[in-house]
């Protein structure tokens, strides 16, 4: 069968929607289930920053059931705390995974002050300086804190000139177009600043309300053919679907249609 999805690159799915199958110590059956519905890779989070992974704290037996089930395993989220206080534990796991690069959802709260962006950048380098000396791939999320602005400016793009790009990549949450922020845009502007893509499509109708309602890729406000043509430029070489499973599985089967 020839595989047509986007980029050529396997569909992935980030496990945090899905996490109460994890919890509930379902690890493996929420694996038949993203593999049956077409998901190559799997993006995980740290079971020392997420409580509800906790129980995926044996790295080795963690790489060990991803690869029994035919799927990969190279991205996961780590809390922004773990890695301040425990950052040797945190690589220690990823390596024992089998995971090259790190995540961090957000590096602080959302009204920062430019000292405060400027602090957290540093901090940020120092953290990806650690991680770059193991051979991970240090990455940044965007939420609340990067969704500021902060002296007239949207704090994401000032964190893009902070932030040393030979240590920290990014991932785009496409969810984020609600708030003007267009992965095709940035992209375009910022090329070769980014790694991976957190999938998601929202309904247009709700956005222009102020909400944001997901949908399944296709249905929403989401021009992916102008997304994934930028994306080769921007350097993303990983997306996730980051939904809940029923959408999971329309996005998906969206994305096998997809050219590459």
């Amino acid at each position: 069968m020839v595989r047509t999805n986007p980029l050529g690159l396997p569909i992935g799915s980030q496990t945090y929607p899905h996490r109460q199958m994890i919890r509930d110590g379902n690890f493996a059956g929420l694996l038949d289930t993203l593999k049956s519905i077409g998901v190559d890779a799997i993006e995980l989070c740290s079971p020392f920053g997420y409580a509800e992974f906790s129980s995926l704290s044996d790295g080795r037996n963690v790489g060990k059931i991803i690869a029994d089930h035919g799927l990969k395993c190279e991205s996961s989220h780590f809390g922004l705390r773990e890695l301040r206080e425990n950052q040797q534990r945190s690589i220690d796991w990823a390596h024992a995974v089998g995971i090259t690069q790190m995540y961090v959802a957000s590096l602080g709260g959302s009204a920062p002050s430019m000292d405060d962006v400027k602090r957290a950048a540093e901090e940020y380098n120092r953290i990806a300086s650690v991680a770059a000396k193991a051979g991970i791939q240090q990455g940044l999320h965007n939420e609340g804190f990067e969704m500021s602005t902060v002296d007239g400016r949207r704090t994401y793009d000032v964190l893009l000139e902070l932030l040393d790009p030979r240590l920290v990549k990014f991932q785009f949450q496409m969810s984020t177009i609600t708030r003007g922020f267009v992965a095709a845009e940035y992209f375009t502007k910022y090329p070769d600043r980014f790694i991976s893509m957190h999938i998601q499509d929202v309904e247009a109708a709700a956005a222009a309300d102020g909400r944001v309602v997901q949908t399944a890729v296709g249905h929403g406000m989401i021009d992916w053919a102008a997304t994934f043509r930028a994306a080769r430029t921007g350097g993303v070489k990983s997306y996730y679907v980051e939904q809940t499973m029923e959408l999971t599985r329309a996005s998906v089967a969206a994305l096998r249609q997809m050219p590459t």
